[in-house]
C-alpha cells in the first residue's frame, strides 16, 4: 500500500487514486509545527510520565530523525524551511486564543522568551530561516504566515510537527481553505497516541491534504 491508497477514511475508501504529486521546488516550502522544549519534558508524576512515554519514544526514534533529514534535504535543494511555535507575547498570556486558555492539557502558558517555548535543538532554525510565533492552534490564522507564503510565491506546503490532531491539523485545514496544496509527512508528525495520529491522518487525507511518508516524498521530489 502506498500513499495513494493509504490513510483512507469512510468518505474516501472507494475514491479513485489521486494524481501523481508534482511539486515545483520554487513554489514549495516545508513547515515545522511546535516541536518545542516543553513537549520533551518528563512529568514528575510517574503515572503521567509513563502515559506519555510512547509519544516521547516516537519523537526520539522516528519523528525527530526523519524531520531533521527532510529539512536538510530541502535545504540542500534551496527549498525554504519555515518554523512555527506556540508562545505568548505577554508573560501573563492574555494574548492567547481561547483554545489556549481553556482548562486542561491545552492550557499552555509559554512566554516567548522562556526556555520551554523554544524549538528543540535538533530542529532549531538555521540562520535566516523564518520563525512565526502563534497564540492559536493554526499557524496560518495566528500569524502573518499567509502573507509570507503569498509574497514568496509558495503554493505547496509540506507539513511536519506536533500534534497531528491539534495544531498540525488546524494549520492543514487553514491552508487548504486558502487553496494551498498541502502534504503531511506521516513519520514527521505525532499525536499523543499512535491511534490519534492515525485517525487524524485518515480524517484530513484526500480532502485537506495528501498524507505521505518521508521516504515516498523524497523519492517523488528527487531529494
Amino acid at each position: 500500500m502506498n500513499w495513494k491508497t493509504a490513510y483512507r477514511s469512510f468518505y474516501y475508501e472507494s475514491a479513485p487514486e489521486p494524481d501523481d504529486l508534482i511539486l515545483n521546488l520554487a513554489e514549495t516550502a516545508m513547515l515545522s509545527i511546535d516541536v518545542q522544549n516543553t513537549y520533551s519534558q518528563i512529568s514528575n508524576d510517574p503515572v503521567e510520565a509513563a502515559r506519555w512515554e510512547p509519544f516521547r519514544q516516537r519523537m526520539r526514534e522516528i519523528v525527530i530523525p526523519a524531520t531533521c533529514a527532510l529539512q536538510d534535504a530541502f535545504r540542500a535543494k534551496g527549498v525554504d524551511v519555515i518554523h512555527a511555535r506556540i508562545a505568548c507575547l505577554l508573560n501573563d498570556g492574555r494574548d492567547r486564543s481561547l483554545s489556549q486558555k481553556k482548562p486542561g492539557w491545552n492550557n499552555l502558558l509559554l512566554p516567548k522568551d522562556s526556555k520551554e517555548s523554544q524549538l528543540i535543538d535538533d530542529l532549531a532554525p538555521k540562520p535566516g530561516e523564518i520563525v512565526v510565533t502563534k497564540t492559536t492552534d493554526s499557524a496560518l490564522t495566528g500569524t502573518n504566515l499567509r502573507l509570507i507564503l503569498s509574497n514568496m510565491g509558495i503554493r505547496n506546503v509540506v507539513m511536519t510537527g506536533i500534534f497531528t490532531d491539534q495544531c498540525v491539523s488546524s494549520t492543514v485545514r487553514s491552508l487548504a481553505d486558502e487553496s494551498f496544496n498541502v502534504i503531511v509527512v506521516d513519520d514527521c508528525c505525532a499525536a499523543g497516541t499512535d491511534e490519534l495520529h492515525q485517525r487524524e491522518l485518515e480524517i484530513i487525507n484526500m480532502i485537506y491534504c495528501h498524507v505521505i511518508s518521508s521516504q515516498e516524498l523524497r523519492y517523488i521530489m528527487g531529494l
